[in-house]
């Protein structure tokens, strides 16, 4: 079956004239025989809004790389590498890549790079592999942090026993509904438009860049990214009381968040990543890892925005976690919070080193965290353990073992309902890309970085929101 679609066609969703557009209509032409128009419209616009969540896909790789590289120019290479990779730890080893391993490889060549690791859930990403976590010596790369900079989990579990739980799934999805949007370019207007003090930051005055994202910022406020992004209610399950979480025993209703800075966020990594690739002039295997010296000016400005992005990540899922416990009439009993796709400054070996976690959890001593699995499988509230050759870090999630292209072509809508049933799991809007199959196996991630963390509490997911992408029936 060869499907239609036509330069006209990819331009109502967001396309432009030019060489990527040409480029998506060859991809389109030479593959995807068996998928619907209507699919494939959604899986390019995807493409467009997202390119850094197709970098590891067996056929959209090239066109995710051309969008991202012309909002960011090549240097031309001046600075050199050093001759032999530094090394670093890998976790969960067999179930990492070669591409994400190469591309660490190239990191550590760096003449900033310190330390380095690999978390058992790593794979191919920009610059820096998802699940890389890279120390650096008073630099800063934009692409080691990533495009959602300070994308995050967020659990808040309520004094609502399991009990209470089940027989109201008509009133959880009610309120689900009411209080997130999902995607690209969603926003809330007029009264529906959600304060916080993270508004009032007087970072938003430092440059005029800033200031002029407030707009964007304020509009944005209390959504949630697409992708791979979530709000899910759930139970939690302590298999025994937790004296510093001040939890008993028991199984408890709970509501986890998964999303970042959204336009915001990213329009900053689009911005610094070009004034870095300007001013570092890697050679062509490391162009994606240009870096700013935080001694200088710009450096300085891309430090406040990173922090600025964070603060206003976190303020969104604030905003929907206070909307929602309202909603359903709860107490929060407690609420644990770990951000990835940022930098912090740390110690390491005695020297403050600039440590990169793009997709990968701070797991310092007695740090506590929270590692999803899918929409299907289990997630674990953990505390971190502290392990220096992970640089105090442990994996983000699961991580992909099947990319979005090869999801949609090789899963069906049947046996994605079918998995969801049999794990008693509603899920509003996501797409095949997204389904459960598409993941790792979190058991085996967990069982990689037992020396990383340990788990307190599993989740389990038991509603389920993600973007909404066009392609599902009702």
């Amino acid at each position: 079956m060869k499907n239609d679609i036509t330069g006209k066609d990819l331009k109502e969703i967001g396309y432009s004239e030019g060489k990527i557009l040409g480029l998506a209509l060859d991809i389109l032409k030479d593959n995807f025989p068996d998928i619907e128009e209507k699919e494939l419209l959604v899986l390019f616009k995807k493409v467009k809004d997202y390119p850094e969540s197709f970098l590891d896909d067996e056929i959209l790789s090239a066109l995710a790389t051309a969008i991202i590289e012309e909002a960011n120019p090549k240097s031309d290479g001046t600075i050199e590498l050093v001759k032999n990779a530094k090394d670093y730890t890998i976790f969960g080893a067999d179930y990492i890549e070669d591409g994400a391993r190469n591309q660490m490889d190239i990191a550590m060549k760096l003449p900033i790079s310190v330390a380095g690791a690999l978390m058992p859930d790593a794979h191919q990403g920009y610059g820096l592999p998802i699940g890389g976590v890279l120390a650096t010596r008073n630099a800063i790369i934009p692409y080691g942090v990533g495009v959602d900079i300070g994308c995050r989990m967020a659990l808040s579990i309520f004094d609502i026993p399991e009990k209470h739980y089940f027989g109201k799934d008509a009133m959880y999805k009610r309120e689900l509904i009411a209080f997130t949007k999902f995607g690209a370019g969603q926003n809330f207007k007029g009264d529906e438009k959600a304060d916080h003090e993270v508004l009032e930051n007087e970072d938003f005055n430092s440059t005029p860049f800033l200031k002029n994202l407030h707009g964007k910022a304020w509009a944005q406020l209390g959504t949630s990214g697409g992708g791979n992004h979530f709000v899910e209610w759930g139970v939690i399950d302590f298999a025994e009381r937790d004296e510093i979480l001040n939890i008993d025993k028991g199984r408890y209703v709970a509501l986890l968040t998964h999303s970042g800075s959204r336009g915001f966020g990213a329009t900053i990594a689009g911005h610094y990543t070009k004034l870095a690739k300007d001013i570092c002039k890697l050679p062509k295997e490391a162009l994606n890892l240009a870096y700013l010296d935080l001694n200088s000016a710009e450096g300085q400005e891309y430090w406040i925005a990173m922090n600025l992005a964070g603060d206003y990540a976190s303020a969104c899922h604030e905003v929907i976690h206070k909307r929602l416990t309202k909603a359903i009439g709860a107490k929060v009993l407690a609420k644990v919070e770990n951000h990835h796709n940022f930098a912090w400054k740390e110690m390491l070996d005695g020297e403050e080193v600039i440590v990169h976690r793009k997709g990968a959890t701070p797991a310092g001593n007695g740090v506590m965290g929270i590692i999803p699995g899918s929409m299907t499988a289990p997630g674990f509230l953990v505390r971190g353990k502290g392990e220096t050759s992970a640089i105090n870090s442990a994996s983000h999630g699961a991580g992909r073992q099947m990319s979005r292209t090869k999801a949609i072509q090789s899963i069906t809508k049947s046996e994605m309902k079918a998995i969801l049933k049999d794990h008693n799991v509603t899920l509003i809007g996501a797409g095949l890309d997204e389904a459960p199959m598409a993941y790792k196996d979190i058991h085996k991630v967990m069982s990689a970085q037992t020396e990383l963390v340990d788990v307190i509490a599993n989740f389990e997911p038991k509603m389920v929101r993600m973007a909404d992408d066009g392609s599902r029936e009702d």
